[in-house]
């Protein structure tokens, strides 16, 4: 019997009186009780302003010279969790003056800040401020009340409150797993973020179907590039890099723990690259680096990058995505990027031999490009991809496989396939999804069909094709959401495409 998944729900809960842990860890609840006292809040300064609480309960401020000077307080917040955020605020000395809710947050020992909420309070009259905030990878959260405008008035503030989402926990029912439904033919897989990667019940089920992860952004080289620490390690030699993987880490955690295995994505990327990388002592407002200041740079970025994973997470990682998307799709070649620009039209074959050079024993190197099903596109992949193989540094051809039900055919499909399978590379799908225009059954059919003719088109080549991979899992989380790529709905749902899936 198919039954279907439990509804992805979400749940808001109030606790009244103070920040306390809820059942699931990824949940919290707090509003401001001054009844005994300060209730945890400190003032932040550099000791001119300070704190106390009003006969009527409120949290009072005064002596401040500075409009970050204000009340804080160190809240549990959850990485990848939301929450609501909402206080009111009341001053007595400017005619109106605007206020902020903000939040101070750490991570690696560097503290940075972000504004959340937002309010202009009128002399004596309380006001409310209210917004949302989606925590990030940091290891300490401070929630405060500040100002923009009137750095040296008093305020008060009461009903400070934050809610947490809690995500009720999903359920794998009795439906089969897409990873048993093709373990004779290659891994199957899927997409995650890092809010995902941060909910463990959520990860339970992914686990349940894929056997394979991808992180959607966060070994992209603006989460793994720690720009401020390579500047710093370039005032000694401006070749050095530094990175961090905080954004990442829940993830490869997750997977060390639960025997899933990690595709790397990506190493090179014209986009979600910091210009910095590109410039002298990684300062955009100096010149371009030389060929050989960015090569040295990429041969230290990359061997940071595997030295630490094969020392913290060995054998998690099996592939990389070295480069990415390098054709373009009007020329038919290399677009011009920063990296043509500096290293040349070498530069994709200099990236292959860097990363043959630290990756594991073992590990694959792939090349990934999308709409490789138009024969203009596909022409340039096979060129580069021919003149890499010439060299012997690239393993795999990764299709990026961003469909819709309209275009590309499946005959255009098959064709792309077979003519890279020809070439005797390993292959892979790492990014699968096809859109519709709506949620009607005859859109969610024609999309089931597709899904199921193209697996029956990568299932031939098994002994080369080494993963499928959907570039997400539920519609709602999709970078299309509107247009239903996925295979399972918003409430997480298998869809008729993953029944497809199942029985092609």
């Amino acid at each position: 019997m198919r039954k279907r998944l439990t509804a992805w729900l979400l749940a808001v809960l109030l606790i009244m009186g103070g920040a306390i842990g809820c059942a699931q860890e990824d949940n919290m609840g707090y509003r401001s009780d001054f009844s005994a006292g300060t209730d945890e809040w400190y003032a932040r300064s550099m000791g001119d302003a300070s704190i106390s609480v009003t006969e009527e309960k409120t949290l009072l401020t005064v002596g401040r010279t500075d409009n970050w000077h204000s009340p804080g307080r160190d809240f549990p917040l959850q990485p990848g969790v939301t929450y609501e955020l909402s206080v009111e605020v009341r001053q007595e000395q400017a005619d109106e003056a605007r206020f902020m809710i903000s939040v101070a947050h750490t991570a690696g020992g560097t503290e940075s800040y972000e504004n959340l909420a937002f309010g202009n309070a009128k002399k004596g009259e309380w006001t409310a401020l209210s917004g949302t905030y989606q925590a990030g990878p940091y290891d300490r959260f401070v929630l405060y009340v500040e100002t923009s405008n009137a750095p040296e008035i008093d305020f008060e503030f009461r009903n400070f409150e934050v809610k947490g989402q809690m995500q009720k926990q999903v359920e794998a029912a009795d439906i089969p797993a897409l990873k048993d439904v093709y373990k004779d033919y290659f891994d199957f897989g899927t997409a995650v973020t890092f809010m995902e990667s941060t909910n463990k019940s959520l990860m339970d089920f992914y686990a349940s179907q894929f056997n394979i992860m991808t992180p959607g952004n966060e070994m992209k080289p603006d989460s793994l590039l720690d720009v401020t620490g390579s500047m710093i390690k370039s005032i000694k030699d401006d070749t050095a890099v530094a990175v961090k993987f905080n954004s990442v880490i829940p993830l490869l955690d997750y997977a060390q723990k639960n025997g899933v295995k990690v595709h790397g994505h990506t190493l090179v990327w014209h986009n979600q690259t910091p210009d910095a990388f590109f410039h002298e002592h990684y300062n955009t407002a100096n010149p371009l680096v030389t060929r050989e200041v960015l090569l040295a740079r990429f041969d230290n970025y990359v061997r940071e990058i595997m030295t630490y994973l094969e020392k913290k997470y060995p054998g998690v990682v099996v592939s990389w995505d070295v480069v990415n998307e390098a054709i373009d799709d009007q020329t038919g070649w290399l677009r011009e990027s920063k990296w043509y620009t500096i290293v040349g039209e070498d530069y994709v074959a200099r990236a292959f031999e860097i990363a043959r050079k630290h990756a594991p024993e073992g590990v694959l190197l792939f090349y990934n490009d999308y709409n490789t099903a138009i024969l203009g596109k596909q022409n340039g992949i096979y060129k580069l991809v021919e003149q890499l193989m010439a060299e012997g540094n690239i393993d795999g051809y990764g299709f990026q496989m961003h469909h819709d039900i309209k275009f590309p055919s499946v005959q255009q499909i098959e064709a792309s396939v077979k003519r890279f399978a020809d070439t005797g590379l390993l292959l892979r799908v790492s990014e699968l999804d096809i859109t519709v225009p709506d949620d009607s059954e005859v859109s969610f059919a024609r999309q089931a069909k597709m899904y199921g003719d193209i697996m029956k088109i990568l299932a031939q080549y098994k002994d080369q094709m080494l993963a499928v991979q959907v570039w997400g899992v539920s519609d709602n989380l999709s970078w299309r959401a509107s247009q239903y790529p996925l295979l399972f709905d918003g409430e997480s749902n298998p869809k008729p495409a993953f029944w497809a899936l199942v029985e092609p």
